[in-house]
């Protein structure tokens, strides 16, 4: 039976992975908010695998909720906006399989891993682990890399795959893990790393101020 991924977490099936969700989903009353970080976090990631993720997402996410049944007998998932506009999402949705486009930028953020952790470790080795937006210190084991400061991801990867051709003009290696392949022409992974590292501008924030801001 092939695993299935929300973010780095893996699970030995969707099966899982949705009674998984639905544990958050009926671990909280109908209308409160969901305040434990990994159920947060898990939410987060699973909004990511949503087709309208940028629209359900909008200007950040600052709280996820329980909303009451729109359809039938069962509650859901709301998103709570960092302008304090809030939107529902279906987690079923999100637990589709992804898009072909979804795939290949997932394999893109594998592409610049390593280029993401050596920021990271440079950022350590220069004795400069504070917070870009705020200014504060930074816990090593509480801090992310981010792309705030610039243009985010997304458009980083819509501009590139728009250089070469369009989101089916990169083939992926086979992967029994959808959306874990890689970039088969080679090449072509290096012109995207090296796109990345010329336009890419990288931050580091607090846990809870990225997960305050958009998803980029």
């Amino acid at each position: 039976m092939p695993k299935f991924w929300i973010g780095p977490r893996e699970y030995p099936s969707k099966k899982a992975a949705q009674e998984a969700v639905r544990d958050v989903l009926y671990g909280y009353s109908v209308g409160s908010v969901v305040d434990q970080e990994a159920d947060h976090l898990l939410l987060l990631d699973l909004l990511d695998l949503h087709a309208e993720a940028d629209v359900k997402i909008g200007v950040g996410v600052e709280v996820f909720a329980i909303a009451p049944p729109l359809q039938g007998p069962y509650p859901g998932f709301e998103v709570i906006r960092t302008d304090g506009t809030r939107i529902d999402f279906s987690y079923l949705a999100c637990l589709k399989p992804p898009s072909y486009r979804q795939q290949v930028s997932a394999a893109m953020r594998v592409e610049v891993k390593d280029d993401v952790s050596a920021y990271f470790t440079s950022r350590v080795a220069a004795n400069t682990l504070v917070s870009d937006e705020s200014g504060r210190e930074l816990d090593i084991t509480d801090t992310h890399v981010s792309y705030y400061r610039g243009p985010s991801f997304a458009e980083l990867a819509a501009a590139f795959t728009e250089e070469v051709g369009g989101w089916d003009a990169i083939e992926l290696t086979t992967s029994s893990d959808p959306g874990r392949g890689q970039f088969t022409d080679r090449s072509l992974a290096e012109r995207w790393r090296k796109y990345h590292q010329e336009h890419a501008v990288l931050g580091l924030l607090s846990s809870q101020e990225n997960l305050r801001r958009p998803r980029r």
